[in-house]
């Protein structure tokens, strides 16, 4: 008869309360953000909307997003194969990427004030202020998908992760993911409904 340890039975339990929960926050956000775009388009029908240029760091932001859910991808499949240094390239060159994005967020929030958009004021539009409310939720969300990297990355170095130790890259990916196609999909959002 096979007797699993207490720390393998814990394992065990987390792993089936952990990804559920995950799924049960994920939609909760999939709401937050449903809502914000249902009111944009609400508020674009009422008129006096301004018509302005995306920045062009939205669209690098774009791009350094999808290059970071395929180092996610490797970073999970090298723990898979217990590949110790693949699992810690991938984490940290995601975590970068994750802070590229971050720092391009910046940029083109500072390419808007530029355009004389703005999130509040006197000189502000509805226009400006959704795109500000929208990329700024996103962002901290993102913030929260950082710090999972960081203790991925932390973990990964110390080589916690393998074939049978998955959780927390299974975890940190999923909610990647998630903001990654969460970002692709307000880019498009901005990008066509205006």
């Amino acid at each position: 008869m096979d007797t699993l340890s207490i720390k393998e039975e814990e394992q065990i339990v987390r792993g089936k309360v952990a990804i559920p929960l995950l799924w049960i926050s994920i939609v909760a956000m999939i709401m937050i953000f449903a809502s914000l775009t249902s009111a944009y388009v609400v508020s674009r029908g009422k008129g006096g909307w301004l018509q302005f240029e995306l920045p062009q760091f939205f669209y690098f932001s774009t791009a350094i997003i999808l290059i970071s859910s395929i180092t996610m991808n490797w970073t999970l499949s090298s723990a898979k194969k217990n590949n110790f240094k693949n699992i810690k390239i991938g984490a940290i060159l995601t975590f970068l990427l994750g802070f590229a994005f971050i720092i391009c967020q910046f940029k083109a929030w500072g390419d808007l004030v530029d355009q004389k958009v703005f999130f509040a004021g006197k000189s502000s539009n509805g226009s400006g202020s959704y795109l500000y409310a929208l990329t700024g939720v996103h962002l901290a969300h993102f913030i929260f998908g950082i710090a999972s990297l960081a203790v991925v990355s932390r973990n990964s170095i110390r080589n916690k992760y393998n074939a049978e130790n998955l959780m927390g890259i299974r975890l940190c990916s999923i909610f990647w993911h998630f903001l990654d196609v969460l970002w692709v999909y307000l880019f498009l959002f901005l990008l066509f409904v205006r």
